[in-house]
């Protein structure tokens, strides 16, 4: 990486110091950097990724208001060791479960509104709707204290059409769709990506500027293979890890 407006871009025309910052957050999900870990000097770093000291101080500096490393004064930078959370994604993918049983009591999940609207053509062909109107759910999750995923959640409304207000009060998915009738369902599919963060994402989550998020999008079904949910859960890239579990083989 050139740092080729000292202090500011990248030969892409993004600034530099973001780039570091991504690589080093990346470098602390995954295990490379570790709590207690201490970060490569200023010096270090600015000659690693070719850019000057200033370039370098600012990449930790937001590292810093993301509360994934801390300042000690006449000793260097360190990774803090905010928790990192794994959720597996199976057969019977139940994010209450992957994070842990204080997250189960009502109030981890939040409702911020929900609809009754028309599905986007590829939902409402994912859930079978065949023309009909769809629930639309908007909920966060934290554990811990932090802000861990937001979701957008869609239900054929002519099946659940009180799931929202029933999901308000259990605070739980899984606990909203038992009130309703369905006493079990399994993933169908999961699509996983990752992306920056848009404004709201980072207002929501809690985020610094440039954090990234982990999206899936799963459709949920019936056992017997009736759609549904379709869910889209953004999770906050530096505090969740995603754990695709694949079945057994006969």
């Amino acid at each position: 990486m050139t740092d080729r407006t000292p202090g500011t871009r990248s030969s892409s025309g993004y600034s530099a110091w973001r780039l570091i910052a991504e690589e080093l957050r990346a470098e602390i999900g995954d295990g490379r950097l570790r709590a207690g870990d201490r970060l490569p000097t200023e010096a270090a770093l600015a000659e690693r990724f070719s850019v000057n000291r200033h370039t370098a101080r600012q990449a930790t500096a937001t590292l810093a208001e993301d509360g994934l490393v801390e300042s000690r004064r006449g000793s260097g930078t360190y990774v803090t060791g905010e928790a990192m959370r794994l959720h597996r994604i199976g057969v019977r993918t139940r994010l209450t479960k992957s994070l842990g049983e204080k997250a189960s009591a009502s109030g981890n999940l939040r409702v911020l509104n929900s609809a009754v609207e028309d599905a986007p053509t590829d939902i409402a062909r994912r859930l079978a709707l065949d023309g009909g109107k769809a629930v639309r759910i908007e909920t966060t999750r934290s554990a811990g204290g932090q802000q861990i995923s937001m979701s957008t959640h869609w239900f054929d409304v002519s099946r659940l059409p009180d799931i929202a207000t029933v999901l308000r009060r259990t605070g739980s998915v899984t606990s909203a769709l038992r009130e309703s009738g369905v006493d079990d369902y399994v993933r169908t599919s999961t699509v996983v990506g990752a992306r920056h963060a848009t404004a709201s994402e980072v207002a929501v989550l809690d985020l610094g500027q440039g954090a990234i998020v982990l999206v899936t999008e799963g459709l949920d079904s019936l056992t017997d293979g009736t759609p549904l949910q379709h869910v889209v859960t953004r999770f906050a890239a530096q505090r969740v890890r995603l754990d695709i579990e694949h079945p057994r083989a006969d």
